[in-house]
């Protein structure tokens, strides 16, 4: 069984990646909602970013969405971040809000438009040398609405020398790591649609290439814990989407459809040896109608919570009840720790930290959000797109 104080030092050193994006305005495919005080570019994005991470000691890391977050100079922007405590995470190229890119980006039929995606792809890994980044993350819209609109062998084709050229360019210590949905925005067919997909392509490409989880991604009923394990078996499980779905990809907190899900997948983690890997555990939310500061502050605590319960599972006795095939002993040692609560000794080791046991109560009296609204008036707030 794992000590209190092993669990507690294992707490002390976890990492949660937010996104720059889930700052900005969101909303669903019918209306973006605002809300006063939004950030208007990247720099206030990284500033409400080392909000969450000076309120909860783990999130020290902030990904970029480009173009979202273009600027010109990036090593300002990064030296912006390690003044306020933070790094620069990963960087999300983004090849699906072109015109150009309505009938795919690097599995288009046609060439220029192709050649036009996958130099952005290479531009991102620029702006990855520029920033510190270690991780390029990729999710391709690409896809199609009808059978016959185009060679599906084809385009797996384009795709993989689309992911070749760029994996080329990587440098030692840089990752590409391969996001999957199973729809959206094609109906028909998805050119990355699932993990499987996503893991052929990596093997094909070589130990730099990795599978990101985005844990709204799957079919209803998917055993995404299942997935977690085989990815992790195999050296392939590059990170997490951390967020929540009910029906598709709703993208709401992690944890707030289904927080057994969460502890499940989180437990593999820490069994299959990823908690102590390289494995990325990231955010990507939208926060559509709540302050979006203070819910990825409770999204990170979601986080802690389920990573928490993960560890204090008895691996001694369930692995007595698995070799002796006790059905019902095995399911109680894992609900004993998921039953756990765990808020008090998360309380504990925050303060351990130096930190507030309560940082959505500490947020609040920080004043921040009121400073926030006064000061960010005028100017283009950021949302999709910007």
């Amino acid at each position: 069984m794992t000590s209190q104080e092993a669990v507690r030092r294992a707490l002390r050193a976890q990492t949660v990646e937010v996104p720059s994006w889930a700052f900005g305005n969101s909303g669903t495919r019918f209306k973006v909602f605002a809300q006063a005080g939004v950030p208007r570019d990247p720099y206030e994005k990284i500033a409400d970013a080392a909000q969450v991470h000076l309120h909860t000691g783990v999130a020290p890391k902030v990904s970029l969405h480009i173009p979202w977050d273009r600027v010109d100079d990036y090593g300002k922007l990064a030296s912006h971040a390690a003044d306020l405590g933070l790094r620069i995470g990963a960087i999300n190229a983004n090849v699906f809000q072109d015109d150009d890119y309505m009938l795919g980006s690097v599995t288009n039929p046609d060439p220029r438009i192709r050649r036009k995606a996958t130099d952005h792809l290479l531009d991102c890994v620029d702006i990855m040398d520029a920033t510190g980044s270690h991780d390029l993350k990729l999710w391709f819209a690409d896809g199609l609405n009808y059978p016959g609109q185009d060679d599906l062998a084809a385009r797996q084709d384009r795709l993989a020398a689309a992911l070749r050229e760029v994996y080329d360019r990587l440098g030692a210590g840089q990752r590409m790591l391969l996001e999957y949905k199973l729809f959206e925005p094609a109906f028909y067919a998805t050119d990355v649609p699932d993990w499987g997909t996503a893991y052929a392509h990596c093997l094909q490409l070589g130990p730099q290439a990795t599978v990101v989880v985005d844990t709204g991604h799957h079919a209803p009923g998917t055993n995404i814990e299942f997935l977690v394990a085989f990815l992790l078996r195999a050296g392939k499980l590059g990170g997490f989407d951390f967020n929540s779905r009910f029906y598709a990809d709703d993208d709401l907190m992690v944890g707030a459809a289904d927080p057994f899900q969460l502890f499940r997948i989180m437990y593999e983690v820490v069994r299959g040896g990823g908690y102590t890997s390289e494995v990325a555990f990231m955010l990507d939310q939208c926060h559509n109608i709540e302050a979006k500061i203070p819910a990825i502050i409770r999204s990170v605590m979601n986080v802690q919570e389920a990573t928490a319960k993960a560890l204090l599972v008895d691996g001694d006795a369930l692995g007595a009840a698995q070799r002796t095939g006790d059905v019902l002993e095995a399911n109680a040692v894992l609900m004993d720790a998921y039953n756990t609560d765990v808020r008090p000794l998360l309380a504990e080791v925050r303060q351990e930290m130096g930190l507030d046991p309560d940082p959505i109560g500490a947020y609040r009296r920080s004043g921040w959000a009121e400073k926030i609204v006064e000061e960010r008036v005028g100017g283009q707030q950021a949302g999709w797109g910007a």
